[in-house]
């Protein structure tokens, strides 16, 4: 018996992931540039360019502990390696924390970017905003459980490619007609405007202009090559997405000076900087021109916003299937569906607690504010510990195979420390120590989120019975506990064989509860129209699943019966399994292919590497002559 099982498949080059890398950390600017700059003021260009350095030193470690271990599961995957399941825990429980913010924020936004560009402006106020973003949650999460589309996947790579000429487009814009060092120096005064109690306030804000990293480097099962694409594709996409949002808030900051310590883009445009920008533009060009560049920053704006939310919520899923693999998650998270691709577990889990973050932030004085204070303490938690995992990993695992390892590394106590790393984990806890001072919500929502997790933790460890530390590796795939399904198609055909599949399909129904689509496949000639005269098929069809339907009947199994045409059987048994949303497909193989060059008879083989279900394919013994 053969199956099909859903798993993530290395499809990923480096321009591709080059791609995904800038969109994902890029998209952060739409929402990070407002709140970064309410706070640090004229300093913010600088403050930004100094967090964003930082964000390269801690991507080499990234690199590093990536490419070594080559899991799914980002900074969680080597902290568990280096150190226990316990603090791969904590820092993939952290990390959560990030994905679940990065999809409210980015949900929050969207209607104001979007209303601003139509002209539906109560879309853009509250609580018409916060009512649009649920809505948007729920509705990514409702495409993230339908079957994978090339279309999609196609779609989420042009966006960043569209963020890029954006970008670049309102740095031309800015630098010809904004751009302005006298205004830039405005009212700004190191120590007063802003104070050092603000500076320290902003660094730990000025991370969330960079967000991303962790969903890319969940990416490591997908690439091709990922010890050489990943490094690659990080450090130029990375490298400019920093350059990009430096300039962009030169110009900002041009256009929004704050002499009395106060900047409009920090509280009238805090919720759509990007498009303050584009009004700042608006004395400067025609009017057609600047209508048209509302538009197209409106909704150009609220499509990267939306993509945002959609890949947190996909690498929110794959973080969790890899916990969920190691039994850090209950198991139900380190299933993949086997239609989309994706748990269904962790996408209603991300969908439901984000939406129950941003409503019961959305009544505070400064929701956004909140949120990236909280986003501030989950990242520098998660930063902290990659750094000292990937320093760990040269004293434990100094034989590993590392595609990449950081440079500038010194021999201390007979293994090779990476400097960069070890200077970056001391910046990153230095700043975490900021934002805990500073930051209401990384001091109080933090540690009880943390909380949380640990009651998730403990309970996962005691039913199964291991230890907090202990390693849990995942099952293979033969180790898989059985699938549930809930409609199984199983194509029809005359003969032992299909009947036996018939046979099989309902029973296996029968046990789990669940729906049989019956489906039989009038194959039409090429030399004839799909329309032509075939009575002799169509009397075969009708009583092959008029058979079906009494089998079902007898045992109490809903069938489902469907006869359609086609030119070929595979591509027609495919494209029935994703029109009736069946899960399973039960197919019988006769042993003469067997006796050939192919295993499987072509339809078998062609449904076996195109179908958007598990495929179930019984192979016969010899004696049975019926081909299929």
């Amino acid at each position: 018996m053969a199956r099909k099982l859903p798993r993530l498949q290395r499809v990923l080059d480096a321009p591709a992931l080059g791609s995904v890398a800038y969109g994902e950390v890029a998209s952060s600017l739409y929402f990070a540039l407002g709140i970064v700059a309410l706070h640090a003021l004229g300093l913010t260009p600088a403050v930004l360019g100094v967090v964003g350095v930082l964000f390269l030193v801690v991507t080499l470690s990234y690199a590093e502990g990536t490419t070594t271990i080559g899991e799914a599961g980002g900074a969680a995957t080597f902290v568990r390696v280096a150190f226990n399941d316990l603090a791969g825990f904590v820092t993939g429980w952290a990390l959560f924390l990030d994905y679940l913010i990065v999809i409210a924020l980015s949900a929050l936004f969207f209607p104001h970017y979007l209303g601003l560009a139509i002209g539906v402006h109560s879309i853009a106020r509250h609580p018409g905003d916060a009512i649009v973003a649920c809505i948007l949650i729920a509705l990514i999460a409702v495409v993230r459980l339908l079957p994978r589309r090339a279309a999609l996947y196609s779609f989420s790579l042009a966006v960043p490619a569209l963020d890029l000429v954006t970008q670049l487009l309102l740095v031309v814009l800015g630098f010809a007609f904004l751009f302005s060092p006298s205004a830039l120096g405005r009212g700004l005064s190191l120590g007063t405007q802003p104070s050092w109690h603000q500076i320290a306030f902003a660094l730990p804000l000025a991370l969330l202009a960079y967000t991303g990293l962790e969903t890319v480097a969940n990416l490591a099962e997908e690439i091709r090559l990922p010890g050489r694409d990943l490094p690659r594709s990080l450090f130029a996409g990375i490298g400019l997405v920093v350059v990009a949002t430096v300039l962009i808030a030169l110009v900002a900051l041009s256009a929004f000076p704050s002499p009395h310590g106060v900047t409009k883009l920090g509280t009238e445009w805090q919720r759509a900087p990007v498009m303050g920008v584009v009004y700042a533009l608006g004395p400067h060009v025609a009017s057609w021109v600047e209508r048209a560049l509302r538009i197209y920053v409106g909704l150009t704006g609220a499509l990267i916003l939306l993509v945002a939310a959609a890949t947190s919520n996909s690498g929110f899923g794959r973080l969790a299937r890899s916990l969920g693999e190691h039994g850090q998650l209950p198991r139900g998270f380190g299933r993949l569906g086997r239609r989309s691709m994706h748990s269904p577990a962790a996408v209603v889990a991300a969908a439901v607690i984000s939406i129950v973050l941003l409503l019961s932030t959305a009544w505070t004085t400064n929701p956004v504010g909140f949120l990236a204070s909280l986003f501030s303490f989950g990242v520098l938690i998660a930063f902290t510990a990659a750094q000292l995992a990937v320093v760990k990993l040269r004293f434990s695992k100094p034989a590993a195979e590392r595609p990449f390892r950081v440079p500038l590394s010194i021999r201390w106590r007979g293994a090779e420390v990476p400097l960069p790393s070890v200077v970056g984990a001391v910046a990153t806890t230095a700043i975490f120590v900021a934002a805990m001072a500073t930051h209401i919500g990384a001091r109080y929502g933090g540690p009880i989120w943390l909380a949380a997790g640990g009651v998730v933790y403990l309970l996962v460890r005691r039913s199964r019975g291991t230890g907090l530390l202990e390693h849990v590796e995942p099952a293979e795939e033969g180790e898989l506990p059985e699938a549930e399904f809930s409609k199984i198609l199983v194509p029809m055909k005359l003969g032992d064989i299909g009947e036996e599949m018939v046979a099989t399909a309902v029973k296996l129904a029968q046990e789990r509860g669940a729906a049989v689509v019956a489906l039989h496949v009038i194959r039409v000639p090429l030399d004839q129209p799909l329309d032509a005269e075939l009575h002799d098929q169509e009397e075969r069809a009708a009583a092959s699943l008029a058979e079906a339907s009494a089998l079902g009947s007898d045992l109490g199994v809903e069938v489902e019966v469907h006869s359609i045409r086609a030119r070929s059987i595979g591509e027609a048994i495919v494209k029935a399994t994703e029109d009736t949303g069946a899960d399973l497909i039960v197919l019988g193989s006769s042993p003469r292919w067997r006796r050939q060059s192919r295993f499987f008879s072509p339809t078998v083989d062609y449904v076996l590497r195109n179908a958007p279900a598990e495929v179930l394919v019984v192979a016969f013994p010899q004696g049975v002559l019926e081909e299929v």
